[in-house]
Parts: structure tokens; C-alpha cells; sequence
């Protein structure tokens, strides 16, 4: 069962770090605290077999690559694939927002030989930020680091509030004020970045599972 152990916690480690990965980015995948993730890669817990499964599926390789001591020489796929599919996902984002400003730019060409007046016609880049944002938020949280989402979100708060601020000056309204709502907008979610994630169900089983272990242990 050590041995096991041993194994299993060093390709883990191995494979993670070869997808360039850090334990939170690792552990946000799996559903996973990254206090999990650390006493996998140490040896002191044992993830059970569905989740090997997952992590096997992830990193392109299978289970028997994980509980295996030694492997041959040949690189893993798992240090391609990783690179390939962010490489891959973080193009796909970067075209996703740049469409957003396509549109924006073609919309602002519309109005430009409508005649509409100058002023409003420029707003439409103004709006284009939140409407960024958001498709930037959804992306990310479904293939990135969901860490990045809080600062995703303040972009997006802050560029709603300029829009509105802007739109308000024509009609000579100086909204001064929306500035310190975006404050406190801002205050909470630092805050809320502080708020850390409940381990999962599977963390707390491996944890139960290492302290049993434990007086075994010493007793040995």
C-alpha cells in the first residue's frame, strides 16, 4: 500500500508540474482543495479510484501510468496536451473578445453614416468593455484559472459604471457618486477573494483516512 502511495504522489507531482500546472489550478479541476492536492503529492493520502480516473484523463495518460513505480522514457502526452489545450483555449477567448470589438466597430461605422451625433456613437466602444468582460468571465471560468474571475469581475463592474457615468454627461447629469458605489463594489470582492473554498467531499475522506492511519504508524 505504500509503495503505492509513493507512486501514485510522484507521478502526480510529476505530471503536474509538467502540465505547468500549480496544486490550485490542479485541485479547481478536480473539485478539489489544493490541501488535498499537497497530501496526495506527499504521500500522506490516497485519492480513491474515480478521482485516479479523472486525474488519468486529464493528464492523458492511464491509471496504470499513475500506480506505476517506473516508467519507460518516452515522454507522456500528458506534458503536450496540456500545453495544447491552454495554448488552444486561451486563442479561443482572445478571438472571442476581438469579435465582441468586431461588431462594435461595425456597429459604430453603422451609426457614423446614420448621422447619429458623435458623443453617443462612442459610447458603443464604452459598452464594449463589459460586453468583453463578460464573455471573458465565462471562458475563463470554464477552462482557466478561476482565481483570475475576480479580477474579471472588477473590470466588469467598473466599465458598467463608466458606461453609465458617460451616457449620463450628455443629458448633464454628473453621476460623481456611481464612482464610490464602484468602492465599495470593489471592497467586496477583495473581500470575497479572502473567502477560502470548503474542501471537497473526497478531501475530507482522504483526511479521515490519513489520520486513521496514523497511530498504525507509530506503532510500527
Amino acid at each position: 500500500m505504500n509503495n503505492i502511495k509513493a507512486a501514485v504522489s510522484k507521478n502526480i507531482a510529476s505530471l503536474r508540474q509538467s502540465a505547468h500546472m500549480t496544486q490550485l489550478e490542479f485541485a479547481e479541476r478536480l473539485n478539489y482543495s489544493d490541501k488535498a492536492v499537497s497530501k496526495w503529492e506527499r504521500g500522506e493520502a490516497l485519492p480513491d479510484i474515480a478521482t485516479l480516473a479523472e486525474i488519468a484523463n486529464i493528464f492523458g495518460v492511464t491509471l496504470d501510468y499513475l500506480v506505476a513505480e517506473e516508467h519507460p522514457k518516452e515522454e507522456p502526452a500528458a506534458e503536450i496536451e496540456p500545453k495544447k489545450n491552454n495554448y488552444n483555449r486561451s486563442v479561443i477567448t482572445c478571438v472571442s473578445v476581438a469579435l465582441v470589438w468586431l461588431i462594435a466597430i461595425l456597429i459604430f461605422v453603422i451609426l457614423s453614416v446614420s448621422g447619429v451625433t458623435s458623443v453617443y456613437r462612442w459610447l458603443v466602444f464604452v459598452y464594449s468593455m463589459p460586453v468583453s468582460s463578460i464573455v471573458w468571465l465565462v471562458l475563463n471560468s470554464v477552462w482557466m484559472n478561476r482565481r483570475r474571475n475576480y479580477l474579471i469581475i472588477s473590470l466588469l463592474m467598473w466599465s458598467i459604471i463608466m458606461g453609465i457615468y458617460l451616457s449620463l454627461l450628455p443629458a448633464g447629469i454628473n453621476a460623481l457618486s456611481l464612482f464610490l458605489l464602484g468602492g465599495f463594489g470593489q471592497f467586496i470582492i477583495v473581500m470575497w477573494s479572502f473567502i477560502k473554498r470548503p474542501p471537497a467531499v473526497g478531501a475530507d475522506e482522504n483526511a479521515a483516512e490519513n489520520s486513521d492511519e496514523q497511530p498504525e504508524q507509530t506503532a510500527e
